[in-house]
This record gives C-alpha cells, structure tokens and sequence, in this order.
C-alpha cells in the first residue's frame, strides 16, 4: 500500500463493522432460536422454487467447511487465525489511502468479528443461506451467513481498489507545487 492518507478518516469502518457484526449475530441469534438443526425452508418459493433457501447448519471448519480434522484444534485453529487476521487488518486501515479500502477494511473487520463471536462461544459458526447455482459449477453454493458475505464484498472491494483505483493519488487538500513551478516574476 502507499503512504497512508492522512486526511483520510477510518471511523466510517469501524461504523460498518459494528453495523454488520449486530446484523450478524442477530440473523445467526433469530436462526439458531426459530430453527431445528439441517431445517430448510424455501425462500420466495413461488418465484424460485428451491433457488434461495435458508438451512440452518453449525460449521466447525472455515469456507466450504474446509477443517483440520478435529472440531477443538479447528476451534482453537481458526480463532488464532481470526485474532492475527483482524489485528492485520486493523493495520492496514490505519495505512488506507482511498475511502473504498475504509468500506473493504470495515467489511472484513465486520466479516471476520462476527465469525469469531461464533467460534468463542458455541465452537461452530452458524451458516444459514443457501442458494442453488446452475450445476456448472457445484449443485449448490455452500451454506453461508452475512459474516461470510461480508467478508466477500469487502474482499471484491479490494481488489476492485487494487486492479482500477491503486494507481490513482489519494485526493489531498493542500495543492501539489513544486519550485519549478513558481515563476519568480510573480513574487
């Protein structure tokens, strides 16, 4: 990343991290209490049949139930990972240069606490969504909550900064003059 922006505030993050952490916990909070384990229900059925449906499943691995073999070594694991990651991603808010790596970087941090949340208290995280893809690709999308989403959209964000904005300079409010510029006729 380039010199961090100093005119450039993060607490916009850190107001999309707490939005999206209470939104999280309170989906996986109204799921865990309204649903039995592997319940299913179809989700605007008339219009998509079997497409989007929510499916309430405890995952004690990460992304695509992906583990290490034991639920504790996976809970201990992916806490670890999840304490380091924030702490990194912290950092980088902190060097931040463009607002869109402030609304990534709150994303992820939302994202990232809310899987944690999950993992210190029950062990498994909860996974509700479910949407079915054209078989191309895999029958169905793997089980996911608004954590997983977040952490995707503030991911894509990141690498729409990298691949189109990166090169652009960081808007400043004092103006770019150098000495050559000056004309000694004007002092």
């Amino acid at each position: 990343m380039s010199k961090a922006n100093p005119s450039l505030k993060t607490a916009p993050a850190y107001l999309i991290m707490l939005f999206l952490l209470v939104l999280d916990q309170l989906t996986k909070t109204l799921v865990r209490l309204n649903m039995e384990l592997h319940q299913s229900i179809p989700l605007l059925k008339d219009w998509f049949a079997d497409t989007f449906m929510l499916i309430y499943v405890q995952n004690p691995g990460a992304a695509f139930s992906l583990g290490l073999g034991s639920d504790t070594i996976n809970r201990i694991f992916f806490i670890s990972v999840t304490i380091l990651a924030v702490a990194f991603i912290i950092y980088l808010l902190s060097q931040a240069v463009h607002r869109i790596q402030v609304i990534a970087f709150g994303c992820v941090l939302g994202g990232a606490l809310g899987n944690l949340i999950d993992r210190i208290m029950f062990g498994p995280v909860t996974d509700f969504f479910s949407v079915d893809f054209p078989d191309f690709i895999m029958e169905r999308f793997p089980i996911f909550n608004v954590a997983d989403s977040s952490i995707f959209i503030g991911v894509c964000l990141l690498i729409v900064d990298m691949l189109f904005i990166k090169d652009q300079p960081a808007p400043t409010s004092e103006p770019d003059v150098t000495l050559n510029e000056i004309n000694p006729k004007e002092l």
